[in-house]
């Protein structure tokens, strides 16, 4: 057996007739296409329904898999308690998929649980299925902070799980799009949220999976998506296989994107065929490999000496000492300096310092470049086999100056400094995705544990960034 299907379904609590009390009407189109998607399922009669939530407990280093035998939910929270749904899990499946997971380098198990109760993301596809067919176990996945690639080769060892075990296997890709479609809706309109929208729905209604893995981590951000990362663990389990792709519907009126598309992989008991042209996370990780490749050759010494720590440190577990043959600045210098990671486009650790506490800008790199890739609190230490996939950049600060307005900040020219009694943040300049003052003081409230509406004494600097 194996993967029969997958499917890309939304999960708007108001779509449930006790909660939308007639608001459903307005994206009736959504309903169909949902009804449609049961029906088709119900005709393959799986045997497990692996349904991938961005609702479900979530960890930035951990694929959380629901644990236990059985669980239970209702719509209470949407002022629905009596709508209410129990699934009964596949624990093999679960078991499997951890162990193989975790073989190839995947952190994902059933560790960490914060609620047994299952979310609105997995009850409201499973609302529809449950109308046409209920004889099916259930395998729930939570999302990630992994890079995109890592869901890819999820969804590919979820594929081999069915395989091995002989299930007869569906996958529901639970996820909404934009939540920034218009003024009135809940996180309000920016222009990459139709076009997110836009681009999601061409690439998923052509079944071109491999496109997934190319949208860039900043983008799907401030369109404020939910289903990405869903949509590319489907992805992954369809990695050298073209599907039969029919999408189904789209619409947005509350300012949120609701897509529907279905993937038939074959309608034979036989494994279906493998495509090599279609072998995605491949093409595209050689692709990468080869521009890291050139990005390296490219490489300043700031940036240089900042690799060679890391890769240094990640070997032996010591800090190496400054080099030989640096530019004379690197020995002479003091100076405040951030060094920032990024693999497969997104932050993988940044770590700074904004004045110097070190004797030579050198050693500010050095130790810098070490706590970025070992201590930055937000993420895991990086491992051996990540190096050669990070991207790495050195900014070096100028004097900090005191300002009294924020208009004199530029976020493209100057990082920012907010104190507020003891509690101090930083954010640098020309960053993706900070495109207003207002945007770049309220991130560095953020980090400093400053509320919003706190006044702040600012400071600027300007940075010299060494690719």
């Amino acid at each position: 057996m194996g993967i029969l299907a997958g499917f890309m379904l939304p999960h708007p609590p108001l779509i449930i007739p006790e909660i939308g009390k007639g608001e459903e009407q307005k994206i009736h189109n959504t309903t169909q296409a949902c009804q449609q998607a049961a029906r088709e399922i119900a005709a393959l009669r799986p045997d497990t329904i692996v349904l991938l939530s961005p609702h479900q407990t979530m960890y930035a280093d951990y694929f959380h898999i629901s644990p236990g035998r059985n669980a239970r939910g209702d719509f209470g929270q949407f002022g629905a308690k009596q709508v209410c749904l129990e699934v009964s899990y596949d624990t093999e499946f679960v078991t499997y998929l951890g162990g193989l997971a975790g073989s190839r380098n995947l952190h994902a198990g059933t560790l960490g649980e914060r609620e047994k109760k299952l979310d609105h993301g997995t009850m409201v596809p499973l609302y529809f299925v449950n109308q046409y067919y209920t004889e099916y176990s259930l395998v729930r996945i939570g999302l990630s902070g992994f890079p995109l690639t890592a869901h890819y080769r999820l969804g590919q060892c979820i594929r081999e799980v069915s395989e091995i075990l002989g299930r007869k296997t569906v996958i529901i890709a639970s996820g909404d799009l934009s939540h920034r479609l218009k003024e009135d809706g809940p996180y309000g309109y920016r222009k990459e949220g139709p076009e997110y929208d836009a681009r999601i729905m061409d690439v998923m209604g052509r079944g071109a999976f491999g496109e997934l893995l190319e949208f860039p981590e900043d983008f799907c951000e401030t369109a404020a998506e939910c289903g990405h990362r869903s949509f590319t663990i489907l992805a992954g389990a369809f990695d050298g296989i073209r599907p039969e792709v029919q999408r189904l519907s789209y619409e947005g009126p509350f300012g949120v994107g609701y897509g529907v598309c279905t993937y038939h992989a074959r309608k034979t008991d036989e494994l279906p065929s493998r495509e090599e042209n279609r072998n995605f996370l491949e093409q595209f990780e050689a692709r990468e490999k080869e521009r890291l490749r050139i990005q390296q050759e490219k490489e300043d010494d700031y940036v240089k000496l900042a690799r060679h720590t890391i890769e240094t440190y990640l070997c032996t577990g010591k800090r190496p000492s400054v080099p030989e043959g640096l530019p004379e600045e690197l020995y002479s210098r003091r100076a405040g300096a951030f060094v920032s990671l990024k693999e497969d486009g997104k932050l993988r650790g940044c770590i700074g310092t904004i004045r110097a506490v070190r004797n030579s800008l050198a050693e500010e790199i050095i130790c810098n470049a070490v706590s970025a890739c070992s201590e930055d609190p937000r993420f895991p230490p990086v491992e051996q086999w990540e190096a050669q996939r990070l991207t790495i950049s050195v900014d070096v600060l100028g004097d900090t100056e005191r300002i009294s307005s924020p208009r004199e900040l530029d976020v493209e020219r100057y990082g920012v400094i907010v104190t507020k009694g003891s509690r101090r943040g930083l954010l640098l300049p020309n960053l993706e995705g900070v495109d207003t003052v207002e945007q770049q003081i309220a991130i560095a409230k953020q980090k400093a544990g400053i509320k919003e509406h706190e006044t702040v004494e600012l400071e600027r600097f300007e940075v010299v960034r060494h690719y």
